[in-house]
């Protein structure tokens, strides 16, 4: 459904194309055509400014950002603007996610100086790349009195002329204060911090700032936030017997209950946005991202296991449906983001946030006309469909949700009423209402489909592409193989950064343990190797997010939030304790727990900020259990299957699995020697269940198994 196309074919000839027309990425090549003589990220750049001693207007976004999308209509597209930018300023312009690194530099000097930060970025820097002014969105023209980037633009040519000095140095005396203030390193002698106090801790930040009535952690905007979730449900599986335990498991339960039915979830084509405007997740912001999906599908499927319960099933299926039919490369590798914005017809001139998702009733009455028989009255299949999903005939957003006047007389769909509720009010059953609206859905997505797609950022970053290993095992695997290794290694243009090394050692991990291939784990091990060369803080401890030698950044940061992803340190953390548990080095869990020391001063004060790390801690003090399962005769054989199935059923947030072969010159068995002494028993799949170098009696049951994992 998704394309990379914009809609219609508006082509003509550009007036104007800039050096960014030769850029791979979305994001800079929707810049191409503006009247700015914008330079990507580079030395030809910095040589420029340098000799020419101008300053340096950085701007940085991403392709599927809406207020991006406005400065460049209202801004970038100026011809006024465009001249003044390129004649007064080396003019660069980023994609944040296709450099990370430059983004969370001066993105840090940003929350500093003006209290908050967002995209568009827009930073004033000296020739040698020091800033020394920096805000988000700026309207081209005063408004009120948020001043305009001409007025802007003018200060600073203004002030670079008549008070460079003062310039200067107040940015250097910012980026001297960052520099110290950023720095997170282990003190010497410091330990490890308690793990009941700080999961203590953070459970109960979270639900000091839990909302009760539709689930979720702040009021609005409403983010899905899955790193608080899995949080909640590893806090929930060690306090199983305690009032806070099952508190945290409702939390959980309740919020993605409520995202599932809200409009955050798209109930024609699947997937989930990126945020709720409002505090019902009614409403939201249409944009797609694939680290939500990944991270989602997760959070839904665990909840699974834990509760059994199908609607959570379903979710976590119809997220997988999404990605893989509008997210998937032909490679094997899933695209990054569709846009929030589109053209609502193939007529239109003007895209529209929300345009390829929303429904007038007209549309609703019109799509679904077919009266339906056994129904109390003359229904349609429209009133039934209309009723259940909440829409109505002027529209069903409240205008506080649309300062634009995009979605004015528009529906977003959202779950009003049970399929109990719904099928009693229209005198029908609980499984012809079922049919009923999945048929309703499919004509829905048709129609869809010949809409104006929004656009496709085709990006494959492998930091997200990491999130994703229940889908590779349908197609990933030989674009994990050929595409991410180039470019994790020299092969690649753009270097990888702590966050691709991160996320897919973790893929690979996960991949191991879903299909006990051994060479997944070994490339997991060589990894963790490059990572440990190229980030590891060798006097401070914990990892960099980039490599920090290159002299173009001017600080060497450790990213110490779990916000909408976990943080490539937090993951890390959990990689080396894995990795220490499935190839015997010891090492690992010395440095994973270097690493947590090094973060201890924000997870004692505000565990809340790295929820994902506090997961770590907990693995740390509870230990993995380490589930070997000794075949005897085939991997695929029924009773190896059954004790399989028996610990995937369980959400077990501190364990590693392997399977044991008898090959004792294969890998496993190198690296572990003790599974030459773990014997199949009665000539069986028999399970050993280890932890703290010592082991439980065998059991071939998965009854027992059972039993013994959840003790």
């Amino acid at each position: 459904m998704a394309s990379g196309s914009n809609g219609p074919d508006r082509s003509k000839t550009p007036k104007h194309t800039n050096r960014l027309s030769k850029e791979k990425s979305s994001y800079l090549l929707q810049h191409a055509h503006n009247p700015v003589d914008w330079y990507p990220w580079g030395q030809e750049a910095f040589d420029k400014a340098k000799s020419e001693d101008k300053p340096i207007f950085l701007s940085v976004g991403y392709s599927t950002c809406h207020w991006c999308h406005v400065m460049e209509r209202e801004s970038f597209e100026d011809e006024e603007i465009g001249k003044i930018l390129s004649k007064n300023f080396v003019c660069i312009k980023v994609d944040r996610e296709e450099r990370p690194d430059v983004d969370k530099v001066y993105m840090t000097f940003v929350q500093a100086t003006s209290g908050g930060g967002g995209w568009p970025m827009s930073v004033w820097l000296t020739p040698d790349l020091r800033p020394f002014i920096g805000g988000t969105y700026f309207p081209p023209r005063d408004s009120g009195r948020r001043p305009g980037l001409k007025t802007v633009l003018l200060r600073i040519i203004e002030q670079w002329q008549s008070n460079r000095e003062t310039l200067e140095s107040s940015g250097e005396r910012v980026l001297e204060a960052l520099r110290k203030g950023t720095e997170i390193s282990a003190s010497p002698g410091e330990t490890l911090p308690s793990s009941p106090d700080v999961a203590n801790r953070c459970y109960q930040q979270l639900a000091h700032s839990y909302e009760e009535e539709y689930g979720g952690f702040r009021e609005a905007p409403k983010f899905p936030s899955p790193v608080n979730l899995m949080f909640l449900m590893s806090f929930w599986a060690v306090n199983r017997a305690s009032s806070e335990g099952a508190e945290a498991l409702r939390m959980v339960l309740h919020t993605l209950r409520m995202m599932a039915l809200g409009g955050i979830h798209d109930h024609v084509a699947q997937g989930f946005h990126r945020y709720s405007t409002d505090s019902s997740w009614h409403v939201p912001h249409f944009e797609k991202m694939l680290y939500d999906q990944g991270q989602l599908a997760v959070a839904y499927i665990t909840a699974y296991q834990v509760s059994g319960e199908c609607l959570l099933a379903d979710v976590a299926r119809d997220v997988l449906l999404y990605v893989s039919r509008d997210l998937s490369d032909k490679s094997g590798g899933f695209y990054s983001a569709e846009d929030a914005d589109s053209f609502p017809t193939v007529e239109s001139t003007e895209k529209r946030e929300g345009a390829f998702c929303v429904w007038t009733a007209g549309e609703i009455r019109e799509l679904l006309p077919d009266i339906v028989k056994g129904a109390t009255g003359a229904i349609t299949q429209a009133n039934i469909f209309m009723h259940h999903y909440g829409v109505k005939e002027q529209g069903n957003v409240d205008p506080a949700q649309d300062p634009h006047g995009e979605l004015q007389g528009q529906n977003v769909l959202i779950v009003r009423y049970s399929v109990e509720l719904t099928a009693a009010h229209f005198g029908i059953s609980v499984d012809r209402l079922s049919e009923l609206l999945s048929d309703a859905r499919a004509k829905l997505a048709e129609v869809r489909r010949a809409r104006p797609p929004p656009h496709l950022d085709t990006k494959m970053l492998a930091s997200w592409n990491g999130k994703f290993p229940c889908l590779k095992l349908i197609s990933i695997l030989t674009f994990s193989t050929n595409v991410l290794y180039n470019v994790l290694s020299s092969a690649s243009p753009i270097a990888g950064f702590l966050d691709d090394y991160a996320f897919v050692v973790c893929g690979l991990l996960d991949l191991f343990e879903a299909t006990q291939r051994v060479h997944w784990l070994q490339w997991a091990e060589e990894l963790q190797l490059r990572q440990d060369q190229l980030f590891w803080d060798s006097q401070g401890s914990g990892y960099f997010c980039s490599d920090p030698s290159d002299p173009t950044l001017l600080l060497a940061l450790k990213q110490d939030q779990d916000g909408a992803e976990p943080s490539a340190n937090s993951v890390s953390a959990m990689n080396l304790l894995r990795l220490s548990h499935l190839t015997g080095r010891q090492d690992w869990i010395q440095r994973s727990q270097q690493l947590l020391t090094a973060f201890s001063d924000k997870l004692i004060k505000v565990p809340v900020a790295l929820p994902d790390m506090v997961r770590s801690v907990m693995a740390q003090h509870y230990t993995l259990k380490q589930v070997t399962i000794v075949i005897c005769g085939q991997p695929d054989a029924e009773d190896t299957a059954s004790l399989i199935s028996c610990v995937n059923s369980l959400f077990l947030p501190h364990k590693v699995l392997m399977l044991a072969d008898g090959n004792t010159e294969g890998f496993l068995y190198q690296r572990l020697p003790v599974l030459s002494t773990l014997v199949a028993q009665e000539g069986k799949a028999t399970a050993y269940v280890c932890e703290n170098f010592a082991c439980a009696l065998p059991v071939t049951c998965p009854q027992e198994l059972r039993r013994l994992l959840l003790e």
